[in-house]
């Protein structure tokens, strides 16, 4: 039996869920973007290949086992793209929640039941349909829960809209004994540079008090100030937006002073490394081209 436990994102990691990049499928059509990132690489041509993304995971599950964390992997569905876990469930304490994500990825799902068999199943929960909720925009930080969303009313005309007020409203009434706050994100259809497909994509903590943070990511900038007076200015690494693109605010912490970078993020760095950190930089530039970096491709089930 799997005992979860998450109260953050930084305590020490014992057990997670790490997508595959193999059997990833044929490079998709520009109508089957999710994303404008992928978009913009489908119709450049350099959209990754599973030759190239299949080192980069294995690279990133080598440092997990390094720290002796269980690494789960999913099943293997042929010709699927099933590199980010993140999306399709997360764990908020001892529960295990379901993501209501896009229909065409529910298989991804049926992919790791064999680790959903290990949980008590009263603490599988799956939302109610009109629920939008996906693990990248839901982020712990202990007594907080911080959920990406979008509130504009064009809302249904945005599939880099992942989560909606109903999903905040979910996880409120879920979990009456804590700070539920919602952070109002950009999005866009076309422009890379303008979307903030989920909450991590903008915003992270790392360490005990410190965090990676895009001001512009944003629509509400009383958003961006809950978190500078939450976390202090001082604490907080800003990146610009073409930081943000490549994915900067998208590491992985494994302790609250280890952290996995990609290892072009040069300034992040080498910041991190004046903050005490240990950084474990692995090639993640592939992955990155279809807007999900580390923490993407994660699904932790336990830490300390």
């Amino acid at each position: 039996m799997l005992t979860l436990h998450i109260k953050n994102e930084t305590s020490r990691l014992q057990a997670v869920v790490l997508g595959t990049a193999k059997s990833n499928g044929p490079v998709p059509s520009i109508e089957e973007a999710y994303d404008p990132k992928s978009l913009q690489h489908i119709k450049a041509g350099t959209y990754p290949k599973e030759e190239d993304m299949v080192p980069e995971m294995e690279a990133f599950s080598a440092v997990l086992k390094k720290y002796n964390v269980e690494v789960f992997r999913p099943e293997l569905i042929e010709n699927c793209n099933q590199i980010f876990s993140r999306d399709i469930a997360f764990v908020i304490d001892d529960y295990f929640i379901k993501s209501n994500i896009l229909p065409d990825r529910e298989k991804e799902l049926d992919a790791i039941q064999y680790v959903i068999d290990q949980m008590n199943p009263s603490k599988v929960i799956t939302p109610p349909e009109e629920v939008h909720i996906e693990g990248g925009d839901v982020m712990l930080w202990n007594d907080y829960i911080f959920i990406g969303t979008y509130k504009g009313k064009d809302y249904p005309n945005y599939i880099t809209a992942r989560t909606n007020m109903h999903g905040v409203q979910f996880i409120k009434d879920m979990f009456p004994g804590k700070t539920v706050k919602e952070f109002d994100l950009n999005k866009s259809n076309t422009i890379a540079r303008d979307n903030a497909l989920h909450l991590d994509c903008c915003f992270q903590p790392v360490g005990k008090n410190k965090g990676i943070i895009h001001k512009e990511g944003f629509r509400d900038l009383t958003d961006y100030e809950y978190l500078v007076r939450l976390f202090g200015h001082e604490n907080l690494f800003h990146i610009s937006k073409d930081e943000m693109y490549h994915m900067f605010s998208n590491v992985f912490s494994i302790d609250s002073n280890i952290v996995v970078s990609e290892k072009n993020f040069t300034r992040l760095n080498k910041w991190l490394q004046e903050q005490d950190f240990t950084v474990e930089e692995i090639p993640y530039a592939e992955i990155a081209k279809q807007e999900g970096l580390l923490r993407c491709s994660t699904m932790p089930l336990i830490r300390n």
